[in-house]
């Protein structure tokens, strides 16, 4: 970048001038466009997303939706609520296109988010991949990192198919995500296949395992300074990116589910995503915070040291070999999370029925 350059805001200063990669958390065409326009070059859909989109935006939706129950005449609420999810996934991904060829597969990619329910089923999981994988060449599937979903980002990435870990908020969760990804690259290699196009990521959803952990304080009556909370899901990312650069893992991390502003600032500088809403994006643009490396500053051991000393979940997520992958399905954060995502399929569903079978006493 020449001397004297301008930017249009940190979040575009951010994407010039470090490694670190700016998506998007959402799939909404306006949203995306915004995030483009300040550097952004990924996106995500899940259900949560879905549901907002299709609910924010009636007059493009319902026709739609309208359109796919006459398409598809025996599809159940639930199938054509999918398929309202894959035209919103397919729109979203043509805008990252030119990305996607610029950064030849690492980056310009859509997330679509498999199917919540079947965090059990690593068949199941992987055979929605597979669908998902055909819709868009720049498409990377989000399987979430549980016991069956582990077993599935493997298989998945020795068929060729991008993977985004999700519903992740621990160290040993991440570690399980790469190696089973460096596994399937591996396979995938060994077969003679390019692998060099492909983009993996591992998304830890930092705000959420802050969020449990408040509770955790409230439920308890645990005493602790202000404000140190908000470090925990920061802690277990700079562990995890620490670990993950000295064992050469291929797969980037990715920050989600932001809370504060120390979910985007305390992470600059690392060869990672980070994927803020909308709404995080705009306070983005419009601070004044200095774009520099810290994601190699440590977390302030007083605050880390605390965390560590009164809340067994931060250590649970904090120490690498805490959780077994036969643990990640019963993690807290984990089980609050699928059911946030399972209560999203059923929105979706109702948002899909109140078009497909109108309540005659107009309610």
């Amino acid at each position: 970048m020449a001397t004297g350059a301008t930017y249009k805001g940190p979040l575009h200063q951010m994407t010039q001038t470090t490694p670190t990669c700016l998506w998007s958390d959402s799939a909404d065409l306006d949203d995306l466009e915004f995030a483009i326009a300040n550097g952004a070059v990924g996106a995500t859909c899940n259900p949560v997303i879905a549901h907002a989109v299709l609910k924010e935006h009636p007059t493009v939706w319902r026709p739609r939706i309208a359109d796919l129950v006459r398409q598809l005449p025996t599809a159940t609420e639930d199938e054509i609520g999918w398929a309202a999810v894959e035209r919103l996934s397919v729109d979203a991904a043509r805008l990252l296109l030119p990305a996607f060829e610029a950064h030849q597969g690492r980056n310009g990619r859509l997330s679509i988010q498999t199917d919540p329910r079947l965090y059990r089923d690593a068949q199941a999981i992987l055979k929605q991949a597979e669908h998902f994988h055909q819709l868009a060449p720049n498409v990377i599937v989000k399987i979430p990192a549980t016991r069956a979903g582990i077993r599935a980002m493997e298989e998945a990435t020795l068929r060729g198919i991008s993977v985004n870990a999700t519903v992740c908020f621990s160290v040993s969760q991440a570690i399980g995500v790469a190696e089973a990804i460096e596994r399937g690259l591996k396979k995938r290699e060994s077969g003679g296949h390019n692998i060099t196009t492909m983009g993996p990521v591992c998304t830890i959803m930092v705000g959420r395992l802050d969020d449990w952990l408040k509770v955790v304080m409230e439920k308890e009556q645990i005493s602790t300074e202000p404000g140190h909370l908000d470090w925990a899901g920061v802690a277990v990312f700079k562990k995890a990116y620490r670990l993950f650069q000295s064992r050469s893992y291929r797969t980037r991390l990715l920050s989600a589910a932001f809370r504060n502003v120390m979910h985007w600032s305390e992470l600059i500088g690392g060869d990672i995503v980070i994927s803020p809403p909308p709404v995080w994006q705009k306070r983005f643009v419009a601070s004044d915070i200095e774009v520099i490396s810290r994601i190699t500053t440590p977390v302030p051991s007083r605050i880390a040291d605390d965390l560590y000393r009164r809340f067994p979940d931060f250590r649970r997520a904090f120490d690498e070999n805490a959780l077994a992958v036969g643990e990640f399905d019963s993690f807290p954060p984990t089980r609050r999370t699928l059911r946030q995502f399972l209560g999203a399929c059923g929105d979706l569903n109702q948002l899909i029925r109140d078009v497909m079978l109108p309540n005659p006493d107009g309610k």
